[in-house]
């Protein structure tokens, strides 16, 4: 029963991250094309995606939960965390059962490191851009103090989205 479930824990989260590592790279793609539409879209998919896997991990957790209950294995034994959790439990499998979890469960923390690290580098590419252009504007517009304003006039905060420029050089 707790292999089964286990199994297929493990393998709906593995079909998640590979479903945020293809939209990232399309978030990443939209942000090299400088296609800003595309980029809200996918950033919406990733929050859809964030959500999916939320809930794979509650899942998971209540699944050790009732593992640890019906063994009796004491959760201040002082492994608390998701990975020692885990292993605890596949320590009780047989074997074969035990073999298969831990690989499923080591490409999924494989593809999850791939993910973090196309991630880290995405953000960096845009701080770049951010800082270029808030080094840029302060520079070109002194008398604006590097502050950014929408077509309406209103103050615009120094976040990660497009921006509109009313002059022209």
């Amino acid at each position: 029963m707790f292999y089964e479930k286990c199994r297929e824990i493990l393998l709906g989260e593995c079909e998640v991250i590979q479903s945020a590592a293809f939209t990232q790279e399309k978030l990443r793609i939209a942000v090299m094309n400088k296609e800003w539409m595309d980029f809200e879209r996918y950033s919406g998919e990733m929050n859809a995606i964030e959500a999916k896997m939320t809930l794979f991990e509650s899942e998971r957790e209540r699944l050790f939960e009732v593992f640890e209950a019906l063994t009796r294995q004491n959760t201040y034994s002082g492994i608390n965390d998701a990975k020692g959790r885990f292993y605890r439990m596949a320590s009780f499998l047989p074997e074969n059962q035990r073999n298969d979890l831990t690989a499923i469960y080591r490409s999924l923390k494989m593809e999850t490191l791939k993910l973090r690290l196309a991630n880290e580098a995405l953000i960096t590419y845009m701080a770049g851009i951010k800082s270029t252009l808030s080094e840029f504007f302060s520079l070109a517009f002194p008398e604006r103090a590097g502050k950014l304003y929408t077509p309406r006039g209103t103050h615009f905060s120094h976040d990660m989205r497009s921006m509109v420029l009313n002059q022209s050089f």
